[in-house]
């Protein structure tokens, strides 16, 4: 069992927790994840690795409140616990050698792209980082950004915070300007990644995405997260989840990803009445 240390709400469908998990939090580095249960009869669910406190045995997670299982876990307090806390996964994000870098985050995305420009910052390299939201209430780890980017652009759909618009409109202006990056990274929606990455492409600039599709044992036996990567067969969670952007063929992993949206309605509905009849 593992213990949920601290809890704090990010905005109304995000939450941050800090779980023990000393094992975990001695390997663990940016970019991999691990795989959790709420109880003994959850499902497997995916979580990037938000950060870590190698001294205090702590491992912290970012989720967005979607289905059935992220409801339950939410529903958990300060000093409860949770089943099953595996990890880390995947590989971590190189880094190594990189003196300036783009990081791109869109919605909950940035909780995975938070501890890559940390460590990035960390390692003296110069950080721009954009991140984007559809409004002002969905903003979140805007302090967090601000005190390991040297650049930070906030964008939002609607314009009510920063600026209005997309988060490939700054990118292109810098990359135009004359920002010589080493590598883009990009974290966040699906189309988003697509996006940036034709932005980044005809200037050719080494872009690098991490894709979360539907992960289920987080080995590579299932074959729940398989892209196709340079005309390949990948899986996210023992290749990846990170993979270079000009390679990935984004209209197939969105049609996977859609996949399982109506089954995921219906079991968070399911969870909703549960609630609903427990009050």
């Amino acid at each position: 069992m593992y213990k949920i240390i601290k809890k704090r709400e990010l905005n109304s469908t995000v939450t941050m927790m800090d779980i023990y998990a000393p094992l975990v939090a001695k390997k663990a580095q940016a970019g991999q994840f691990i795989i959790l249960r709420v109880d003994e009869n959850g499902e497997r669910i995916p979580l990037t690795v938000a950060g870590y406190d190698r001294n205090a045995g702590t491992v912290k997670i970012i989720f967005q409140i979607v289905g059935a299982s992220t409801m339950r876990l939410n529903a958990k307090h300060e000093g409860a616990f949770i089943c099953d806390f595996v990890g880390p996964l995947g590989c971590e994000t190189k880094t190594e050698g990189l003196k300036k870098v783009c990081i791109v985050g869109g919605g909950v995305g940035c909780a995975i792209a938070l501890p890559v420009a940390q460590k990035l910052h960390e390692q003296g390299a110069e950080v721009h980082s954009i991140i984007g939201f559809r409004n002002k209430d969905l903003l979140i780890l805007e302090e967090e950004f601000k005190a390991c980017s040297n650049k930070l652009t906030i964008m939002t759909d609607d314009g009510s915070y920063g600026r209005k618009g997309v988060v490939t409109a700054p990118l292109k202006e810098d990359i135009e300007s004359g920002e010589n990056y080493d590598e883009v990274i990009a974290i966040g929606p699906l189309v988003m990644m697509k996006f940036v990455v034709a932005t980044t492409k005809p200037y050719n600039v080494p872009t690098t995405v991490s894709m979360n599709p539907i992960m289920i044992d987080g080995t590579g036996m299932c074959g729940g997260c398989r892209l196709t990567v340079g005309g390949k067969t990948k899986f996210a969670c023992v290749d990846g989840p990170d993979f270079n952007g000009f390679e990935v063929d984004f209209d197939e992993a969105m049609a996977r990803s859609d996949a399982y949206a109506e089954f995921e309605r219906k079991e968070r509905e399911a969870c909703c009445n549960l609630f609903k009849k427990e009050v």
